[in-house]
């Protein structure tokens, strides 16, 4: 997946290891991981940024793409998605998405998560727990990319026509009902 990059700012704790995170993934959510890391490698980035993220889990979750719940939408979303180095994204190569994490330092020659796809792994995670879940799935990545209104993943979905706080009323109304639908059962 590539390091998660240490933290500096004034007296902030360093962020998750690689080890950390990993440790926190399904293993289908780790395989989508590398995939956006591969991508971004492919593609010349020396970061995984959101719509790594997003591409990856599009291709290989289709819990993922039931939320969507749109078949021409996800083809629209992922020809966004594919045209990134031919075009559309060319503005992002070479930048640092960032949507208010806190400031990194990456090292030189390895792909690591920009700051926007760190802080929607470690949301990820915390929504597992939440959950009382120890590892993330794609849906609970997909919910923190849909959260963050200003990272790249919102802005592929705004422009194929999907409504990122619509995903994730959706995503949200999909996680009540399965944890009322666990309570009855338990009942």
């Amino acid at each position: 997946m590539g390091d998660v990059q240490s933290r500096t700012s004034q007296g902030a704790e360093p962020g998750p290891t690689r080890a950390d995170i990993e440790s926190r993934l399904s293993v289908a959510l780790a395989s989508v991981v590398a995939g956006a890391r591969r991508r971004a490698v492919r593609d010349g980035d020396r970061q995984i940024d959101t719509a790594h993220l997003l591409h990856s889990l599009l291709e290989a979750d289709p819990d993922v793409r039931a939320v969507i719940d749109d078949g021409a939408q996800v083809v629209r979303l992922l020809g966004y998605l594919v045209q990134r180095s031919i075009g559309y994204g060319l503005q992002w190569q070479g930048t640092v998405e960032d949507s208010g994490a806190v400031p990194t330092v990456t090292p030189a020659k390895e792909t690591v998560l920009s700051p926007s796809a760190a802080t929607a792994m470690e949301a990820a995670i915390a929504r597992a727990a939440l959950r009382g879940e120890p590892r993330a799935v794609g849906v609970d990545l997909m919910a923190a990319l849909v959260a963050d209104p200003d990272c790249r993943a919102v802005d592929v979905l705004g422009r194929a026509g999907a409504d990122a706080k619509a995903l994730l009323r959706r995503i949200e109304a999909a996680a009540e009902a399965e944890a009322a639908a666990a309570e009855t059962s338990a009942d």
